[in-house]
């Protein structure tokens, strides 16, 4: 009998009574981490791991209750062993451990295998069923290292300022941004956020990380930094009569996405820096043999395509369908980003 199976509310255990990431109201819900398409309000009860208990009460409410356990501490709900390990997605993102009767299954949640200090690094656990997100799941998503990226963020940003131009730099509201925050140096010149990025911050200083100075962007403060500043916002900003206050501005986008040279066109951007906080192509790989999983489920993103490389492999691979089934990825990508 498997460890895990598909509902209409979500993803269900069955032994344990209880679903992780659902996308309806349920008694008990274990949250991977709080990006919306994995975290919604009206959850009975939720577990977390503790270090993302901040930020998901950000996204599901301060009156919610939940529960945050350190990772890798095991808890039992039914009988089902159930601990929680890094993902490397953002502050307190999970993969999710369940054990019972010797069968192990993990649920990957999003992942990323790339160092980034803004928050923990992602922990392989072995399995025998390895469940993977596949956001970028075609050979053409290979990130490079995202210092050098990081460099090309702040010559770009003294460009602008030699012009006279605010650098705006698009980023999803939580995850990307703080990312962002870690990696570049704030020697180069002031740093604004909108207010989708700072009410996110408090948590990400509470757990200690090594992010730079960032100020909320107030009227007095685009007054004055204005054409020498980053701005750091969600890309649901552009064309707003609040970025106009910026200008003259250069644009770009911060994403995985910007892979492909048409997205940047496609958004009038002046450029795009390729960082996902996502797995790449040859991470992907890496991490579902490094599991030792014996079978492999594949959702969100490009599952069609991985399902068929691995078990061109000779791997045991199935197609997870989500509530997003029918869903462009960037369709998900931009819901998730106008949802910040």
């Amino acid at each position: 009998m498997a460890l895990l199976t598909l509902t209409t509310k979500g993803l269900y255990c069955e032994a344990g009574d209880f679903f992780i990431d659902p996308w309806e109201s349920v008694e008990r819900a274990v949250i991977t981490h709080a990006h919306s398409d994995h975290a919604r309000p009206g959850m009975k009860a939720y577990l977390t791991a503790m270090s993302g208990k901040g930020v998901l009460h950000e996204r599901v409410g301060a009156t919610a209750k939940i529960e945050g356990i350190p990772f890798g501490q095991t808890v039992e709900m039914g009988g089902v062993k159930v601990s929680l390990h890094p993902a490397g997605h953002l502050l307190g993102s999970s993969q999710v451990r369940v054990e019972h009767k010797g069968e192990i299954w993990v649920f990957s949640g999003d992942y990323k295998t790339q160092p980034d200090p803004s928050c923990e690094a992602f922990e392989l656990v072995r399995c025998n069923t390895f469940i993977t997100e596949s956001t970028f799941g075609l050979p053409i998503y290979q990130w490079d290292d995202s210092r050098v990226l990081y460099r090309e963020v702040e010559d770009w940003w003294r460009a602008n300022q030699v012009l006279g131009r605010t650098s705006v730099l698009f980023a999803y509201a939580l995850g990307k941004a703080q990312r962002v925050l870690a990696g570049v140096d704030p020697e180069v010149g002031p740093i604004l956020v909108h207010g989708s990025v700072n009410r996110f911050l408090p948590h990400y200083e509470a757990a200690g990380m090594p992010l730079a100075k960032a100020e909320y962007a107030t009227p007095e403060l685009i007054k004055q930094h204005k054409g020498r500043c980053l701005l750091i916002a969600p890309s649901s900003v552009q064309g707003t009569t609040w970025l106009k206050r910026f200008q003259p501005c250069s644009l770009a986008f911060a994403s995985g996405w910007m892979t492909v040279r048409g997205n940047r066109r496609r958004q009038a951007l002046d450029r795009g820096f390729v960082l996902s906080d996502h797995v790449d192509w040859p991470s992907l790989m890496e991490t579902i043999k490094a599991t030792g999983a014996e079978s492999i489920g594949v959702t969100h993103g490009y599952a069609d395509v991985v399902v068929r490389y691995l078990k061109e492999q000779g791997n045991e691979a199935w197609v997870l369908k989500t509530e997003f089934e029918g869903e462009s990825i960037q369709e998900v990508d931009s819901r998730e980003e106008n949802a910040e």
